[in-house]
């Protein structure tokens, strides 16, 4: 018997002692299957703090939306790596360091500190590139003075963004100040610190004063705004991009909107048809009469869809996105309507999930609400096209068979972007045709 009590108490302790070292890192997810870095936009768990299964994390912030992070078991969220804020952390990267209850869980600093990557420091407005000391790390001693060699005419400089752009609105040579950031990096304070040298400090009292600088304010560039320039930039360089303009009269579609509106109305007040749900489901047809700008190019092959998933551009305060309405042939005006306005809501809450806005065959960006009566929008690669849609505002035409000769309708303006890699300026002008007519005869596309 005692044997046994011994036996319990030794594999115990044995337990406890292998659980003791059962720290773990806990590395950046990668939320999609494109998602190469990503941010914290805030964690839900505090330093020591019980988790269980289920419990939201942390917020990552990718370059489409925020997105919950859940534990998939129980836990206790030891030490943060990244903190709030924390930006283009790869995936793969720690970001913090979990335990289990019964750890001891004063190693997960030392864990923490362990080189295996530079840890992410939270975005400031004013961006450096300092990389920041372990927790347990001695207080940095002065490095010892030593001249700056000369460089060579030609050699590189190695600074940051901000760094650069200070020293060249402040006149200062790069080659004469001494980096303190990560091998000898210019940073900032490098900038903000230098003093010429005595001499010319003397030959410059006698000169102008600098013209001040205008006020500004250095605005964080998000995850999202970053991944959009550079796609669009990429897209606008790489895809040959034309554009084909068309004037559509959108009064039948207009009276047809009125009259549903009106019964709708009966049953919900809140339920109202918007222009832009007949757009998508004009859309919808002609990418069935015109299926070849229902495509993308994917370099050997070009994939031509068999359904209508339209990317609906939205705007956020952290930039643009595009929710997918899937399968928009299939759907009548009141689905449409109503899919179009949830996905809106979410995009704007920062909540879509990543399979709201990942894929679509074809992109309609509408500023028509801004009283924008023209404008192009760049492609969303890989699909083909994009239509960008003016306001509607009543426009004088002629009319022979008016007693005045001519009348007034209402007008609106869209413009295609076609990539002519994939769309000849044949078919774009064959899908703006069927677009127009369906508009134009709204009840064609209900038979």
């Amino acid at each position: 018997m005692a044997s046994s009590s011994l036996a319990r108490v030794l594999s115990r302790q044995m337990h406890m002692s292998a659980r003791r070292h059962a720290l773990t890192k806990f590395s950046m997810p990668a939320m999609s299957p494109t998602m190469t870095e990503g941010g914290i936009a805030s964690w839900k768990k505090a330093e020591g703090e019980k988790f269980t299964a289920g419990d939201v994390l942390l917020e990552i912030e990718t370059d489409k939306a925020t997105i919950d992070v859940e534990a998939q078991d129980d836990g206790i969220l030891a030490k943060i790596i990244a903190p709030d804020g924390s930006k283009n952390i790869a995936v793969g990267l720690p970001i913090a360091i979990m335990a289990e209850e019964g750890d001891d869980l004063s190693g997960a600093a030392q864990m923490a500190s362990e080189p295996s990557a530079p840890s992410p420091s939270p975005s400031h407005p004013t961006k450096e590139e300092n990389t920041p000391e372990p927790p347990n790390a001695e207080a940095p001693k002065p490095a010892p003075s030593q001249a700056k060699p000369e460089l060579a005419k030609g050699e590189r400089i190695f600074a940051s963004p901000i760094a650069k752009k200070i020293a060249l609105e402040r006149g200062i040579p790069l080659a004469q100040v001494k980096g303190t950031g990560p091998e000898g990096r210019i940073i900032r304070e490098d900038i903000e610190k230098y003093q010429p040298p005595a001499a010319a400090a003397v030959a410059t009292t006698s000169s102008a004063p600098a013209a001040s600088l205008p006020e500004y304010t250095d605005i964080p560039v998000t995850n999202m705004r970053r991944v959009i320039g550079s796609r669009l930039t990429q897209s606008k360089q790489e895809l040959p991009h034309y554009y084909v303009t068309v004037q559509i009269n959108m009064d039948k579609t207009m009276k047809l909107r009125e009259v549903f509106n009106k019964t709708l109305g009966e049953k919900d007040k809140a339920a109202k048809l918007s222009v832009n749900d007949f757009i998508l489901k004009a859309v919808a047809c002609a990418l069935n009469d015109v299926p070849e700008a229902n495509s993308a190019w994917l370099g050997e092959v070009i994939r031509q869809y068999k359904k209508a998933d339209i990317s609906l551009a939205v705007a956020t305060p952290t930039g643009l996105i595009t929710p997918i309405v899937k399968d928009v042939g299939s759907k009548g005006l009141a689905t449409i309507s109503s899919e179009a306005k949830a996905l809106a809501k979410k995009a704007r809450d920062g909540k879509l999930a990543p399979q709201d806005y990942q894929g679509g065959t074809f992109t309609v960006s509408n500023l028509g609400m801004y009283d924008i009566d023209h404008f192009t929008a760049i492609i969303n690669p890989p699909q083909s096209c994009i239509l960008a849609v003016g306001t509607t505002q009543p426009t004088i035409v002629p009319a022979p068979e008016e007693e005045r000769g001519f009348k007034t309708v209402n007008m609106m303006k869209v413009t295609l972007s076609s990539d002519h890699r994939t769309v000849d300026g044949a078919v774009a002008a064959r899908w703006m045709t069927a677009f127009k007519g369906y508009l134009e005869n709204p009840l064609t596309f209900m038979l």
